[in-house]
């Protein structure tokens, strides 16, 4: 909004409202916090808080900022504004790992030194005292027993040097909804539900406190400077620590899957299925007395072992398989791919991959061979479809599709006769959903018929990727995914308002494909694709 304070003064008054701005602030800009030089770079004055919010029209209300930081700040209030300009940072930092980050990279930035603490229960009460941040007095809060699970928890407010993230029990980055939860605590509105922890203390009632749920409110409010969090802690006894920790695990998971009270994507569903995989196996082998490096024992044995729970089991195999495959660091594509929902970035939805490549090369059905077993048919699995994706990722996308023009209306854009790299039209294409469906399919058909023609082998489709894929076959996929990316239809910006112009189904390109002509009968490839044209270098 336009200032009436700045409007009245002249040139020399707003030249000296600059430099003390400047001083101020330590010749750096408010949002960005960066070096703001005022000679090279261009600068703002703005309100802090706005004045439709209240904020005064004086300098005890400007701040001096890039230009560009003020034109694209994320927020109307620029304290807010600076507050998810140091988060940008911190995910940015993160990217470079390949994760976003979590509650825990925010604690490591904000606080010089985390502790653990110490716990002295006396029947229902709970003693604690917070010595480490500075704080002697001894505090105490009530240990309730939830009459239907036995857990004992109580709530406490904690300087956040003594929290942790359980990225186990909750693996859900910080996602883009901070930004909302930052302005409204910013305003003034009360937390409406408080973080959940758990501690569970050693011999020396010791222990680290882990959050995991609420995250996203606790990174809200310490962003915004809150130095202590109001905290339900669970208190674990040790005996316990796989039963418990797997009840906390599987409620999470429920809140987010059949209950519907959280909305995990798709991807941070397996990463949970994955954990509570992991926490049967472990609870298998303490069952039947097995060291925790010895794995005799097939999926088929822990949905058996599990009684009751056979057909959230088989979710917890198959959810794990897709987390291992997805974070498997040879596994090129999933640079190429937006695990928080659908972005306008990457090409790949985590929704599509599950949809095409897990869907069509994942074996559904659970397993009677033993997990340690030297050819273990989901180590096989797991690593062939690794290695197909990258191979995928380094023919169509990696040098090639720019995340940077990313998804949005490409299609639109070849309409207005906007110049884009064919590469990357390319690129997005064949990545579209029923598109990728569709050839994904002709790829399996060739690996089956390479297997009966030169291997006289006769594999079950279901089973495929469990198969050893010769290196001939390698060579050939190669070539196929190679030789697709070539044929004249993905480069025909001619089709962007018919054939790609809306979304279609995948029979839709089954037809393409297998014909050369859409369901309607136009014409847009000059023949079928030959399987065996496709696989020759």
């Amino acid at each position: 909004m336009r200032s009436a304070y700045k409007s009245g003064l002249n040139e020399k008054e707003l030249a000296k409202l600059i430099k003390d701005l400047w001083s101020t602030q330590n010749k750096k800009c408010f949002i960005c916090d960066e070096e703001l030089d005022l000679n090279l770079q261009t600068h703002d004055i703005d309100h802090i808080q706005p004045s439709v919010n209240g904020g005064k029209d004086d300098p005890t209300n400007f701040c001096l900022t890039h230009q560009s930081c003020n034109r694209s700040k994320q927020a109307s209030d620029l304290s807010v504004a600076r507050v998810l300009a140091w988060f940008d940072k911190l995910r940015d930092k993160c990217k470079k790992n390949n994760r976003m980050p979590n509650l825990d990279d925010v604690l490591e930035e904000k606080t010089k030194k985390r502790h653990e603490i110490s716990l002295e229960i006396d029947d229902s009460l709970v003693k604690y005292c917070f010595s480490d941040s500075g704080d002697n007095k001894i505090q105490q809060s009530q240990l309730y027993t939830d009459v239907k699970s036995g857990f004992k928890s109580f709530y406490a407010e904690v300087p956040i040097e003594y929290l942790f993230h359980d990225d186990k029990i909750n693996p859900r980055p910080i996602s883009g909804h901070l930004g909302g939860l930052v302005e409204e605590f910013h305003k003034g509105f009360p937390q409406l539900q408080i973080a959940i922890g758990w501690i569970m203390p050693d011999k020396n009632n010791s222990g680290k406190i882990y959050v995991f749920d609420g995250q996203h409110k606790a990174v809200a409010q310490v962003l915004l400077g809150v130095k202590k969090l109001p905290i339900r802690i669970f208190q674990l006894a040790p005996s316990t620590t796989t039963k418990d920790l797997r009840k906390l695990l599987d409620a999470n998971l429920h809140a987010g899957t059949t209950l519907k009270q959280v909305a995990f994507d798709k991807s941070i569903q397996r990463n949970l299925q994955g954990s509570v995989y992991g926490e049967r196996v472990k609870e298998y082998q303490l069952g039947h007395g097995l060291k925790e490096d010895i794995f005799s024992f097939s999926e088929q044995d822990l949905v058996d072992y599990f009684k009751g729970e056979s057909r959230e089991m088989k979710k917890y195999v198959l959810g794990h398989q897709r987390d291992v495959i997805t974070k498997d660091r040879e596994n090129k594509l999933t640079n190429y791919v937006e695990f928080g929902g659908r972005g306008h970035e990457k090409p790949f939805s985590y929704s599509a991959i599950e949809k095409t490549f897990y869907s069509l090369f994942i074996y559904q059905d659970l397993l009677q061979t033993p997990l340690d077993d030297i050819k273990n048919p989901r180590e096989i699995e797991q690593r062939q479809i690794s290695k197909l994706m990258s191979i995928i990722a380094e023919e169509i996308f990696i040098g090639k599709f720019d995340v940077g023009l990313g998804t949005t209306r490409i299609e639109h854009k070849i309409v207005k006769k906007e110049t884009l790299p064919i590469d990357h039209i390319i690129a997005y294409r064949l990545s579209r959903e029923e598109i990728s469906h569709a050839w994904l399919e002709v790829l399996r058909t060739a690996i089956t018929s390479f297997f009966t023609q030169h291997e006289g082998k006769f594999p079950q489709e279901k089973k495929l990727f469990q198969y050893e894929f010769p290196p001939q076959l390698w060579i050939n996929i190669t070539n196929f995914i190679r030789n697709l990316r070539e044929l004249p239809i993905w480069k025909n910006l001619s089709l962007a308002q018919t054939v790609f112009g809306g979304r279609q189904s995948t029979d839709y390109w089954r037809s393409i494909l297998s014909t050369g002509n859409t369901p309607d009968g136009q014409l847009v490839m000059t023949e079928p694709l030959n399987l065996n044209k496709m696989i020759i270098e």
